[in-house]
């Protein structure tokens, strides 16, 4: 793991034990700032964001691309509670 202290080999460890839940927080973050955007242009960056969170949380492909497709932000919200439920 490179040339890491033991502190620091500690913190990246437990990052990685612990990243479905920070991409959950992010990704209910996202659903936050979806419903509060009031701008087109922001929409779009909030749900290109989504789409990496999704894409770290190992989704399946065919399911972002039905929620990216949709882009409704209530879609995106029901199966973030599912999600959150299965970690």
């Amino acid at each position: 793991m490179g040339d890491y202290s033991p502190y620091q080999k500690k913190v990246i460890n437990r990052y990685y034990d612990n990243r479905d839940d920070i991409m959950i927080t992010k990704l209910s973050e996202i659903v936050t700032e979806l419903y509060l955007a009031d701008t087109a242009a922001k929409q779009d960056r909030l749900w290109k964001r989504a789409e990496t969170a999704m894409k770290n949380l190992k989704i399946k492909d065919h399911q972002i691309a039905h929620i990216m497709e949709q882009r409704n932000v209530e879609v995106l919200a029901k199966h973030l509670k599912d999600w959150s439920r299965a970690t």
